[in-house]
């Protein structure tokens, strides 16, 4: 049976937001998938440039509607961000083929809220219509699809997404009473950021974009840079990685918040491919996670920051960093994500391929 995936290549692949879509591509490849890619021609926002990205969307369908096979699968990466014509025709056309189609599940636009539009809540719906079997982050957004109306022998699991590395880290982080954040550093998406100046018995290191050059005037924030999304292992090197998000510092609240709720959010497979233990939210779906394998620090506000800090050992530390690195090296291995895409090829395939 011939298997592909189709690509998305509308987000540039040098910022760590499209670094999972990437690492499920590499993925993949190695199960067998053939790539087919989609390219976004441009980016910006005039009327000549929409047109002409219009057109080569049409042109790439059109291709992928040639080339794959009657009867064959088809891995889709959910959702997709950006409209393009004849995507959803080309996708029933296929089905009509025969073609089946396994879905992994990168976002639920609703679940996370801010960016929630009439367009997410179509593309949410013809996934549903469309996906045979659908990979999901864990069981709490299981739970959420189930309650949508999908079967559960449609759902797979994943646990948690892997991270792979270009160069993995080398012996165990330094153990370091600071707290490391990765990621959108924006206030307005999650104001808590905004607001760590307050907790000046902890100090912060923080790497990413969207940074509030207010926030050095903050002691205990030191503001790192960047780093490569596929070599992050050079920066961090120390402390404890931090899954938080939201508007406060006592709990998870507002849509960014809830949303940790149900997914698995990446800087915690960021952290833990690099041995960092994690300190994360207790109400979080990945807070049992983090528990089962010993791997971090629940707490429920990060007011309790600076007792965790002043408890943490050096033997503790690096027993939780060991606990991290042994996670870490099946993330680097791409475990979870081929686990699961072979699980759901048996659900789809039984067997054959």
């Amino acid at each position: 049976m011939k298997k592909y995936q189709i690509m998305d290549l509308g987000a540039s692949l040098q910022h760590a937001g499209s670094k999972a879509t990437a690492d499920v591509a590499v993925i993949a490849d190695r199960l067998g998938f053939e790539r087919l890619t989609l390219r976004m021609r441009s980016e910006s926002p005039s009327a000549a440039a929409k047109l002409w990205r219009q057109a080569g969307y049409f042109a790439d369908w059109e291709r992928i509607l040639r080339r794959v096979e009657p009867g064959s699968l088809v891995l889709l990466q959910h959702p997709f961000h950006y409209p393009q014509l004849i995507r959803q025709r080309v996708l029933l056309r296929l089905k009509e083929r025969g073609v089946r189609f396994l879905g992994v599940v990168h976002d639920v636009e609703e679940l996370r809220g801010y960016r929630y539009s009439d367009y997410y809540r179509e593309e949410f719906r013809f996934m549903l219509q469309i996906a045979d079997v659908l990979v999901v982050h864990n069981g709490a957004m299981k739970d959420f699809f189930l309650q949508r109306g999908v079967d559960e022998s449609r759902l797979v699991p994943l646990g948690i997404f892997d991270y792979l590395q270009e160069e993995p880290p080398r012996g165990l982080p330094r153990f370091a009473r600071r707290v490391v954040i990765a990621g959108n550093l924006d206030v307005q998406k999650s104001a808590y950021i905004g607001r760590l100046g307050e907790l000046t018995e902890v100090p912060f290191d923080l790497y990413g974009g969207g940074f509030d050059e207010k926030l050095r005037a903050c002691k205990n924030i030191d503001y790192k840079g960047f780093f490569a999304p596929d070599t992050p292992a050079g920066s961090l090197t120390g402390g404890l990685g931090l899954v938080w998000d939201g508007e406060s510092l006592d709990s998870c609240e507002g849509p960014s918040g809830n949303y940790l709720r149900y997914n698995n959010p990446h800087k915690l497979s960021l952290y833990l491919s690099c041995s960092l233990p994690a300190v994360i939210w207790e109400g979080a779906a990945e807070a049992g996670f983090v528990r089962e394998h010993g791997a971090g620090v629940c707490v429920s506000s990060l007011r309790e920051l600076p007792e965790v800090l002043q408890d943490l050992t050096e033997d503790a530390y690096l027993d939780m960093a060991g606990r991290a690195a042994k996670v870490g090296r099946r993330l680097l291995a791409g475990e979870f994500m081929e686990k699961a895409l072979r699980a759901a090829q048996e659900q789809l395939l039984g067997g054959r391929e």
